[in-house]
C-alpha cells in the first residue's frame, strides 16, 4: 500500500493506493473520489461483537462512539479485487499525521481527530475523567492500539514534539499523544491567570514520548464565530 499525503499544511488531504486484498477504513463522508475498481462497504461504528445480540450491542457502542467521541455512527471500508485509489479528506482545514502502529504501541486521539487506518488498529472510546472535561477536550479520548497505518488530522498544521521529561501545551492545542506518557490537566496560573489570560487550561505530559500539536486552536474559532451568527 502507498500512501501520499497532499495539498497540506493547510487542507491536506490523503490520497492512497490499494494493492489487490488491501483495505481502508474512514470515517462516513471523508470520500473525495475513488476509481471504479474498488467496492465502497458501509459498518457501525463498533467493530466486531459475536453473539446473538451482536446488532443492538454494536449499534450502542457506535451511538456512545459517536456522542462521546465524536466520531460518526457508521464507517467506510474501501477496497477491490485489483485494488484502487482512493483519497479521503477530513472536515477542517489542517493537516494530516500518519501513525504506523505495532502491537505494543498506543495513541491517544483527541475527539474528532481520527480520519481512517488499516489492519487491525482499533480505536476504543477512553473516559478520561474531570481532567479532560474541564480541560475543553471532552469527557473521552480515542485509544488507538493494533496492527496497521493510522491518519489523523488536524485543525492546522501539526508539530511533532518529542518530551523526555516535562512538556506544557495548551489543551486546546493537542491533536494526539503517545500512551507511553502520563498527563495531568491544571491551570495555567492563579485565579486571576485563569479568568483574564485567555489561556485557560494547559495540559502537563511526564514521561517519554511524542505529542502532536495543532497550530490552531477550534474553540477559538468558535468563539470567534458566535457573536457573529444571528441569535
Amino acid at each position: 500500500m502507498q500512501h501520499f499525503i497532499e495539498h497540506g499544511p493547510s487542507f491536506a488531504w490523503l490520497r492512497v493506493q490499494l494493492e489487490q486484498g488491501e483495505s481502508i477504513q474512514a470515517e462516513a463522508g471523508a470520500m473525495v473520489r475513488r476509481t471504479p475498481e474498488l467496492e465502497m462497504t458501509t459498518h457501525i461504528n463498533a467493530g466486531y461483537r459475536p453473539g446473538v445480540f451482536r446488532l443492538i450491542w454494536n449499534m450502542l457502542v457506535a451511538f456512545l462512539r459517536k456522542v462521546l467521541g465524536g466520531e460518526t455512527f457508521f464507517v467506510n471500508r474501501f477496497q477491490g479485487p485489483q485494488g484502487g485509489e482512493v483519497v479521503l479528506a477530513p472536515s477542517l482545514s489542517g493537516h494530516i499525521v500518519h501513525k504506523r502502529l505495532t502491537g505494543s504501541q498506543k495513541l491517544f486521539v483527541q475527539t474528532g481527530s481520527y480520519l481512517a487506518n488499516t489492519g487491525t488498529v482499533d480505536t476504543k472510546v477512553r473516559f478520561g475523567g474531570l481532567r479532560t472535561l474541564l480541560g475543553g477536550e471532552g469527557l473521552v479520548l480515542l485509544e488507538c492500539s493494533g496492527e496497521g497505518d493510522l491518519w489523523v488530522n488536524s485543525y492546522g498544521g501539526v508539530i511533532e514534539i518529542p518530551v523526555d521529561g516535562r512538556f506544557v501545551v495548551d489543551t486546546g492545542h493537542i491533536v494526539a499523544f503517545d500512551g507511553t506518557l502520563d498527563f495531568k490537566v491544571r491551570g495555567v496560573g492563579g485565579l486571576k491567570s485563569f479568568f483574564f489570560s485567555g489561556e485557560g487550561l494547559v495540559c502537563e505530559f511526564q514521561g517519554r514520548g511524542t505529542v502532536y500539536v495543532q497550530s490552531r486552536n477550534l474553540s477559538s474559532l468558535v468563539g470567534w464565530l458566535s457573536p457573529m451568527l444571528p441569535a
